[in-house]
């Protein structure tokens, strides 16, 4: 095995339910047009409020993905 080199990019993903969904569509979303995802990592989780209410749930998502000969 030899030498390898990957590039760490940072997605948000959303969710009208949760976080949890949030941080699966950013990685899935990416994972269309990103070849070898290796890592994700949440880095932060926040939540959009209008009115009082919690209407959306937002994980930013750092993902790291290896790159290719």
């Amino acid at each position: 095995m030899g030498d390898s080199v990957y590039k760490i990019i940072e997605v948000v993903g959303t969710s009208e339910k949760s976080w949890e969904d949030a941080a699966k569509a950013a990685v899935k979303v990416a994972g269309k047009s990103l070849k070898n995802i290796r890592v994700a990592e949440i880095n932060k989780l926040d939540m959009k409020v209008e009115d009082g209410k919690v209407v959306a749930f937002r994980a930013r998502v750092g993902l790291s993905f290896k790159y290719e000969d």
